[in-house]
């Protein structure tokens, strides 16, 4: 792979009550659980959020990278990523992810294909593929695997 760009963030105290920053000082969270897993109403965020903001911006990006290529305009789509953490078997953790898509404008069935093909293109997609489940939705339907 040819490395087009580095990001770099240190982490202090995990995900219980820690701190993250990005080198460049661009990004500088507070880390804390969220309620559902013991942590306080306010304050933080979580691993699990910080992951679904990065798939959701990143996979929106793709999907313009592949609306040029398709002559599609998909500029007022919108993508929200649902990140579960989940228990595995062996005291383990594991994630699952759903993204639901609308893409405004475009027909159904070229939505979908824009959608299908950013997910070959997408470097969260690639990264997880084979590795965790990843579900597509566009206009609430549920694409097959």
């Amino acid at each position: 792979m040819k490395v087009l760009y580095t990001a770099e963030a240190t982490v202090q105290g995990g995900r219980q009550e820690g701190h993250a920053r990005t080198s460049d000082g661009r990004l500088e969270v507070d880390i804390t659980p969220p309620p559902e897993l013991g942590g306080a109403e306010t304050g933080g965020t979580n691993p699990e959020q910080l992951f679904a903001a990065g798939y959701a911006a990143c996979f929106q990006s793709a999907m313009a990278v592949v609306a040029r290529r398709m002559k599609l305009d998909s500029s007022d789509s919108t993508v929200e990523a649902h990140v579960d953490l989940g228990a595995l078997e062996g005291g383990a953790f594991g994630l699952a992810v759903e993204l639901h898509v609308e893409v405004p404008g475009l027909e159904p069935d070229d939505a979908k294909a824009l959608v299908t093909k950013a997910h070959e293109v997408c470097p969260y997609s690639n990264a997880t593929r084979g590795n965790i489940e990843v579900g597509l939705r566009v206009g609430g339907e549920l694409l097959p695997d």
